[in-house]
């Protein structure tokens, strides 16, 4: 059924497409025309056809369209027009879209000030934008420029909904996972503690985002932990018990929003899930996989502190095996096992659990053969060409 609705989505699609070719072969007698209106309507067909490649990402078919949009509309609105603007921002996510992050920052820029200088600077549409513009930044690696961005939607998004809005909180997450690759522990802390506040003031306790929140907030504690070893030991340790409760939280949330309902079970006539569910289901897997694996990470954190005699780390090998057992369990579903998200994170589980076990100074003897790892091995092998040919990022 969900293969049925696809085929009619993509069937609409391409009708829709062939009418606004047939529209446009019509209209492009107007270009030669004195007629205003008719170059109007052709620079916004070919916005519009240039939209339905960019959602099939025929992207430089996409970019040739909305190049050819952009000169009739700077021509016919001129350059402070905001329809202008926003075939200009279209073109530059293109461009972003095909790793040309220098064009296209200036694109989605100039876009930003020409909304700016009409007086909608803090509109929905312009955050938006301000969003594209900061991730260009930090693929870019200019964090500092990116959070200078951030700071600037967040405050936006404070003054426009105040910290009642989901928006808003997310805005705030954002800001604080780029101070947190800057190294600005406290300050990225002290907003992911608020972003929990406020979610736990606005969605149910087990709720996935908030899951995700706990995970957030004890891979800061980790990096806190790190940094006070040398000056505070006991405040260190501190920090990466909270953690690892935090991990536990998470990762008891995360299962379970795996774990389908009785209701859900019983409903066998169901025509599939809604798209919402589906990426809720991802994310769940995705954050279980992470906080598994950053337990693991803890573990091995706490033993190498403790200088044990007996270095070999079961706490660490157990949590990464059981990153293993949750993507089996659960991968049954297509929605889970297509998903390039959920194999790359479980790809980091298993080349992480072939490093521990191919230590001799962390594994046991019987747990390390040769017959095991390589199947592991060959596991890894065989993630990596599926995640190649989904075009899924590879660690």
């Amino acid at each position: 059924m969900l293969h049925l609705h696809t085929t009619i989505w993509q069937s609409c699609i391409e009708s829709k497409r062939h009418l606004i070719k047939q529209n446009l072969c019509t209209w492009k007698q107007s270009l030669y025309s004195r007629n205003h209106l008719d170059k109007t309507i052709v620079g916004a067909a070919l916005h519009n056809l240039g939209q339905f490649y960019l959602m099939q990402r025929k992207l430089e078919q996409a970019r040739g369209v909305y190049e050819r949009a952009l000169k009739i509309k700077r021509r016919v609105l001129g350059e402070a027009h905001p329809d202008y603007a926003d075939t200009m921002y279209h073109l530059g996510t293109v461009l972003y879209l095909q790793g040309k992050y220098k064009d296209s920052e200036a694109l989605v820029r100039d876009s930003i000030r020409i909304l700016e200088d009409g007086g909608q600077g803090e509109s929905m549409i312009c955050t938006k934008r301000l969003r594209q513009l900061a991730e260009i930044y930090i693929k870019s690696d200019r964090n500092e420029e990116g959070e200078n961005v951030l700071r600037k939607i967040l405050h936006i998004m404070e003054l426009a909904k105040g910290w009642n809005s989901l928006e808003t909180v997310v805005a705030a997450e954002r800001l604080a996972l780029t101070l947190q690759s800057l190294g600005n522990l406290k300050e990225a802390q002290e907003l992911l503690e608020r972003c929990l506040d406020a979610r736990r003031a606005l969605l149910p306790e087990d709720h996935i985002q908030i899951a995700a929140n706990f995970l957030h907030i004890a891979r800061v504690k980790m990096l806190v932990s790190n940094k006070l070893q040398k000056s505070n030991v006991y405040q260190a340790r501190t920090e990466l018990d909270m953690a690892k409760d935090l991990l536990s939280k998470s990762i008891s949330v995360a299962r379970g929003n795996l774990v389908p309902s009785m209701k859900e079970k019983g409903n066998k006539q169901s025509y599939g899930a809604s798209m919402a569910t589906v990426r809720s289901r991802q994310s769940a897997m995705i954050i279980l996989l992470q906080s598994l694996n950053a337990l693991s990470l803890l573990e091995m954190t706490k033993l190498e502190r403790e200088e044990s005699k007996d270095p070999y780390n079961s706490e660490a090998e157990s949590a990464l095996r059981e990153c293993i057992s949750a993507y089996k369990e659960f991968v049954t579903e297509k929605s889970l096992s297509d998903a390039p998200g959920v194999k790359a994170e479980y790809l980091l589980c298993l080349k992480h659990l072939v490093d521990l076990l191919s230590d001799n100074k962390t594994s046991s003897t019987d747990r390390s053969s040769k017959p095991a790892l390589q199947e592991l091995k060959d596991e890894i092998k065989r993630v990596e060409v599926e995640l190649s040919k989904k075009g899924g990022r590879r660690s």
